[in-house]
């Protein structure tokens, strides 16, 4: 019993150890081979096209690791390297002592008898060769053959294996050589990477081209042997040149690639652009920014939108970035720049979507000073009244800010931030009514994006976006696409012209040129400009930007039709179940009054009930402005001549209005020189006397101004004209407003 019971003990201490050095065994691997490795940071297009690649921290070319291996190199990889690879258990012993016994004949070391498992762990270790390294790559090859499969092992290695110089990496090392993707070498071209890992340091291209080639030779006779080519195959491959020196990687959308860089560093990263239409638009791009250089605008941007799906399918985010100019490397397509008009599709859309206007209400166009804010027309006009789709097209100002003092500015800042515009760092306060102006910065791949958007909700049949009114949306690409197209061409005499829904903007003092475009398929955005924010007579939207936002549309074809709101080329008119028919005044754009007699019928949103009839026409049938903005209106209408009646109100103040708070502005000479009253009255020859708390004035005629210089605090203008018809304005003089 005794002996029985020493030999239990000898078999379990046995058992114990063997159980211990079974678990160090198994734990010997590290659970990240290459956990410290950096990687190249790699952007491919869609297709998987190499946009282009940043060198990894250490100086070397390696990009991230792929799943597989493709089929030629790994056939001569396994060939050349390991060719019992598929069977053995991650170490050979044949190989070994194939390998000890030339090394004893040679009486040096000719052969190490590693396999490609071994290999693998020589390189996640980094240590020198030696008996001892060797011994632990053989411990724990067969383990990593537990956890991982032959095609893993064989993608580790091929991805970290050096291919001479700072290349490693099988990937890398296509690209450097080749020029190509791996999955496309040819088999010359995959029989010399699979021999360069074996002696990188004396064997790439460049130096030791003989030998290369003979190494390279040899394998590819092995192959033919083996029947793993054909002869012609075989015949092809050996007279293919070697390559020369290195090659630079694609540089495709650079700065799609920078952004993605900071984004997704060491990764692989495959987006959405189109590499042919990447290539063309960059064309494009590169050749208008060489023509307007000339005329000192050295930058300019475009993005291209898959409306459908919001993907960016070409970004050029400065255009031609080989020529030598500061802020050439500048990314003009995500920088904050001032957006001048091209949000007021927004905020018109946004007011029909509430019913606040509907497509045609008149919308006064006439002076306004608001805190001392005072916007002007392009073309220093005032047109009195103007349809709200025709101040659209025409990208009126004043209207747009009559617009925007209706709809808000705290509810269209949210607006605008929640339609996806990021570059809204101040209050809506700080931004006041220059916000639909220029006031607010934006960035080209937001606005953009906000059109394309806006294109996505009127095709989807159940949006979320925050402006998804189909019957406001609708009426907001009709609008847009009457705007002036910069060649001339008019949509409606050819068939064959794309219809397109487009905007221009120019910001305060021309530095910032836009024109965006959006069709149901694409959206499309330019910038022109400086980088460094220079201003340049004559750069405006339409003439700089729009030209290159057409031949971007022309390289795109249509690429379907949606069911219901699109018929591949333009957007369908919303169904009767999207909105409301009402009857709207054909000469005021408001609904239908009970005094109107000539009417058209709309589909409108259905808020738009809740808007007001139309309020200029007479109970006697006839059609009435107010006076400020008849004075206006008539100069571009002469055919308005409405009758003057008893009872109608004669003149109106257009500056200061009712209750307002005014400054007094500071002349250079640093006197304060008073404020410019205006008043309209319906007789242009009439005569008006002006009076201040009391004490006259003066008189006008024809021109009713008169410049006054009230001290701070509260004021009454009382005007009266030969009739006795009386108008008084009260209003504040700021006390710290002076100038």
């Amino acid at each position: 019993m005794a002996g029985t019971f020493r030999w239990t003990r000898r078999r379990k201490a046995a058992a114990a150890v063997a159980g211990i050095l079974l678990l160090g065994w198994l734990c010997c691997l590290p659970r990240h081979l290459f956990r410290d490795v950096s990687y190249s940071t790699v952007v491919e297009a869609r297709d998987g096209t190499l946009l282009g690649a940043r060198i990894a921290d250490d100086g070397q070319w390696r990009f991230p690791p792929r799943d597989t291996v493709p089929e030629k190199f790994a056939t001569a990889l396994i060939t050349f390297e390991d060719r019992y690879f598929r069977w053995h258990p991650g170490v050979n012993p044949v190989s070994i002592v194939r390998a000890l016994i030339g090394n004893l004949k040679a009486g040096h070391v000719t052969s190490g008898g590693s396999t490609l498992t071994m290999q693998v762990i020589r390189m996640s270790r980094g240590k020198e060769r030696s008996l001892w390294q060797k011994c632990i790559e053989a411990l724990q090859a067969p383990r990593l053959e537990l956890r991982c499969s032959k095609d893993e092992i064989l993608a580790l290695y091929a991805a970290h294996a050096p291919f001479g110089g700072n290349v490693v990496g099988l990937e890398a090392a296509a690209w450097r050589y080749f020029g190509r993707p791996a999955g496309d070498l040819s088999w010359g071209e995959a029989a010399t990477l699979a021999v360069l890992p074996n002696a990188p340091s004396s064997l790439y291209p460049g130096k030791g081209r003989d030998r290369l080639l003979e190494k390279r030779n040899r394998l590819l006779d092995k192959l033919l042997k083996q029947g793993k080519l054909d002869s012609l195959d075989h015949e092809l491959a050996c007279s293919e040149p070697l390559p020369d020196s290195p090659l630079p990687l694609p540089s495709l959308a650079p700065q799609w690639v920078e952004y993605h860089v900071r984004t997704a560093k060491g990764l692989r990263t495959r987006t959405t652009v189109h590499p042919d239409l990447q290539r063309q638009a960059e064309a494009v791009a590169d050749r208008w920014s060489r023509e307007l250089s000339r005329e000192g605008i050295a930058d300019l941007s475009a993005v291209i939108l898959d409306v459908r799906t919001g993907a960016v399918l070409a970004y050029v985010g400065n255009a031609d970035p080989q020529r030598e100019r500061p802020g050439r490397q500048v990314d003009i397509a995500r920088a904050p720049r001032s957006t001048g008009s091209i949000l007021k599709p927004i905020l018109y859309c946004a007011l029909l979507q509430e019913g606040q206007i509907l497509p045609n209400t008149l919308l006064p166009d006439i002076p306004v000073n608001i805190g001392g804010f005072s916007p002007q027309n392009f073309d220093l006009q005032f047109y009195g009244a103007v349809p709200a789709a025709n101040a659209l097209a025409r990208s009126l100002n004043v209207p747009a800010v009559h617009m925007l003092r209706r709809y808000g500015v705290p509810k269209f800042h949210l607006l605008l931030r929640q339609a996806g515009m990021t570059t809204l760092t101040r209050s809506a306060a700080d931004y006041g009514l220059s916000l639909i102006l220029g006031g607010a910065e934006g960035t080209l791949l937001d606005i953009t994006g906000i059109y394309a958007a806006m294109a996505r909700s009127y095709l989807a049949a159940k949006p979320d976006y925050v402006l998804q009114d189909k019957a406001a949306l609708w009426h907001t690409f009709d609008a847009l696409k009457e705007v002036n197209r910069p060649d001339e061409i008019d949509w409606r005499l050819i068939r064959s012209v794309r219809k397109v829904a487009w905007k221009t903007g120019t910001s305060y003092g021309f530095r910032d040129a836009w024109a965006v475009g959006v069709t149901p398929d694409y959206a499309v955005g330019v910038w022109a400009g400086n980088a460094r924010g220079e201003g340049v007579p004559g750069l405006t939207g339409a003439r700089t930007a729009g030209p290159v936002l057409f031949e971007l549309l022309g390289l795109l074809a249509p690429m379907g039709k949606e069911e219901t709101y699109s018929d591949g080329t333009w957007f369908r008119e919303p169904l009767p179940d999207d909105g409301i028919r009402a009857e709207v005044c054909a000469l005021s754009g408001h609904l239908k009054g009970i005094r109107c007699d000539a009417a058209d019928t709309l589909l409108l949103p259905k808020a738009a009930l809740e808007s007001e009839p139309c309020p200029y026409h007479q109970p006697d049938g006839s059609f009435l402005l107010p006076p400020a903005m008849e004075w206006y209106y008539r100069q571009h209408h002469p055919e308005y001549h409405p009758p003057v009646r008893s009872g109608q109100t004669v003149m109106e103040f257009i500056y200061p209005e009712p209750g307002s708070t005014i400054w007094l502005p500071r002349q250079l000479d640093g006197q304060i020189r008073g404020a410019v009253f205006q008043l309209a009255h319906r007789d242009p020859a009439a005569t008006v006397f002006w009076h201040m708390d009391g004490e006259y004035l003066g008189e006008t005629r024809f021109l009713h101004q008169m410049t006054i210089k009230p001290a701070p605090g509260s004021h009454v203008v009382t005007v009266v004209d030969p009739d006795g018809h009386t108008l008084s304005v009260r209003f504040q003089v700021d006390e710290n407003g002076q100038s």
